[in-house]
């Protein structure tokens, strides 16, 4: 495997760290409604755990609700019991063809605890770059031992690796701050 090969791995790798962060922070109320809220949710579907998009569609009814549609009728008490299961602090309203879900207004000291949870996703993003870019360095200097590369290239391909996660580093905190922002907002 060359450098060139390691490096491309590794960039791949940190893309997916950075996608993985976004998905989990899609997962957290801003308290504004957002169909990917309930992307996570999951029912009982004939004996089979399924996500909610696959039995329903989900749109955004206003700013502060939901509405899931279900395919079937006869699962709207089931979409309900996995909303409510679902550890969101969503208390849906199910009718006669749809669920409703009101998101209630966040209030200060649950944005900040929301917050810390989106730092502590942003550090365990970074602290997946960082083990992607160890996992690189070593093996470079797996290819320095074998004497397919050269001191000064094992050098800068240790540079090139550090801007690399530096340049994933500040992705995963833009993408943080842009969280936080959202949050704090009233």
């Amino acid at each position: 495997m060359s450098i060139q090969e390691i490096k491309k791995d590794s960039e791949i790798r940190m893309k997916k760290s950075i996608e993985s962060l976004k998905g989990e922070l899609t997962r957290l109320r801003t308290g504004r409604a957002s169909a990917g809220l309930l992307d996570h949710v999951q029912l009982d579907y004939y004996g089979a755990p399924t996500p909610l998009a696959q039995v329903a569609s989900v749109s955004v009814a206003d700013a502060r609700s939901l509405l899931v549609t279900p395919w079937e009728k006869n699962l709207i008490p089931k979409i309900d019991k996995a909303i409510r299961d679902a550890d969101l602090g969503l208390n849906p309203v199910a009718g006669s063809d749809n669920v409703r879900v009101p998101l209630p207004p966040l209030s200060e000291e649950r944005r900040k605890e929301m917050v810390k949870v989106v730092r502590q996703e942003g550090e365990g993003a970074r602290v997946a770059i960082r083990n992607i870019r160890r996992d690189s360095l070593s093996q470079v200097k797996e290819l320095r031992k074998q004497k397919t590369i050269s001191e000064d290239e094992e050098r800068r391909a240790e540079e090139e690796f550090q801007k690399l996660t530096d340049r994933f580093i500040d992705e995963v905190d833009a993408v943080v701050e842009a969280k936080e922002a959202d949050l704090m907002e009233v």
